[in-house]
């Protein structure tokens, strides 16, 4: 079986239009052509489908696409649908339930969310008569999420996912995780995101694939399982963010019996639609990627995570002191967020450690 796993899809300013008019040619050229080839091609939809215009209240943007989204993916050639993530509830449940209601009626399988908590820890199970893969599709707490009496998407939970797993893998012959969370715009994880992704592992994942990030990270080969830590944009076409946020990677899965094999196809912004990234660009984007595993290896991504956190010191700082403020009139919903969002929180424990770090 070959499964064509892809990250995130947003409808921007620039490339609505093309969603809007069902167009996937323009939206995804040539990329169309490994579509074919899968047998499955599953993608992160990391926005509401809807024409709400109820805005939830959040730090961040609320991001939706035109209703003819689903039916663009469905003319690529799209099969499944992950809806886990931070900005598919950006409108509410009605966003959420048009968001689902397109997606049932292109007959798309879609899989992280359900009417509560308990409702949204449902594996997607995907066969061909002769192997199992579970599907298991979490993020981390950006309000999205489900609680015991809200409908939203499958949180990770650092004990109750692990559990998930292991169930997963008893039941069926490949787990494969697709955890929606890391630190955006980081290239490398934070010493909690590689500690929880490895357990994963050793609990019975196969394969995790970390997205979110909007850039891509590094991956290694832990045991007998394969993580990727940042797998990139996927379609999310914006100007301002620079070259990194116009990269991204489909992963490419060989499952057979015996096991399977990964590997990396370059991707890049294209107009209002995305290409295969050409000969040159698609070498220096794997040679990067290569250079970055091995500083997994000799533990030089430690240096690149504090880094990156002492770029962003001023920022957080002015959090803690109650001087950044994107929250509507509540510093303390900023604060509050921070302590929510683990990715956030990754953040926190590195740049303001306990005396117990220095003792």
């Amino acid at each position: 079986m070959k499964l064509l796993i892809c990250g995130d899809i947003v409808a921007t300013d620039i490339s609505r239009q093309v969603f809007a008019n069902a167009d996937e040619k323009a939206a995804f050229g040539n990329v169309l052509e490994h579509f074919k080839s899968a047998d499955k091609v599953m993608v992160n939809l990391e926005c509401a489908v809807t024409d709400s215009d109820e805005k939830i209240m959040k730090v961040g943007p609320c991001l939706k696409a035109p209703l003819n989204t689903v039916e663009t993916l469905k003319k690529a050639g799209v099969t499944d649908i992950c809806l886990s993530n931070n900005h598919v509830f950006d409108f509410g449940k009605k966003g959420l339930n048009d968001t689902i209601s397109a997606i049932e009626k292109a007959g798309l399988n879609y899989t992280g969310v359900g009417d509560n908590y308990e409702g949204s820890r449902e594996n997607q199970i995907i066969s061909d008569g002769k192997i199992k893969i579970a599907i298991v599709n979490v993020c981390e707490h950006e309000y999205s999420y489900a609680t015991d009496d809200r409908c939203g998407t499958r949180p990770f939970d650092e004990f109750e996912t692990m559990h998930d797993i292991r169930q997963a893998k008893a039941e069926n012959d490949y787990v494969i995780v697709i955890y929606h969370g890391g630190k955006e715009i980081c290239r490398y994880p934070s010493p909690r995101l590689m500690r929880a992704c490895r357990e994963m592992v050793r609990c019975g994942a196969d394969a995790v694939f970390c997205q979110h990030s909007h850039i891509i990270g590094c991956f290694e080969e832990f045991e007998c399982g394969h993580i990727l830590y940042g797998q990139g944009n996927f379609h999310f076409v914006w100007d301002n963010m620079g070259e990194s946020w116009k990269e991204g990677l489909m992963a490419s899965l060989d499952i057979t019996p015996k096991g399977i094999n990964v590997i990396y196809i370059p991707v890049v912004v294209d107009g209002a639609g995305i290409k295969l990234a050409d000969e040159k660009k698609a070498k220096g984007i794997l040679t990067d990627l290569d250079k970055r595993n091995e500083e997994l290896s000799s533990g030089e991504w430690k240096r690149g995570w504090r880094e990156f956190c002492e770029s962003k010191r001023e920022w957080y700082d002015g959090v803690r002191l109650g001087e950044k403020v994107e929250a509507p009139g509540d510093a303390t919903q900023m604060f509050a967020h921070y302590l929510d969002c683990e990715a956030h929180r990754d953040v926190w424990m590195e740049l303001f450690p306990t005396w117990n770090k220095s003792n």
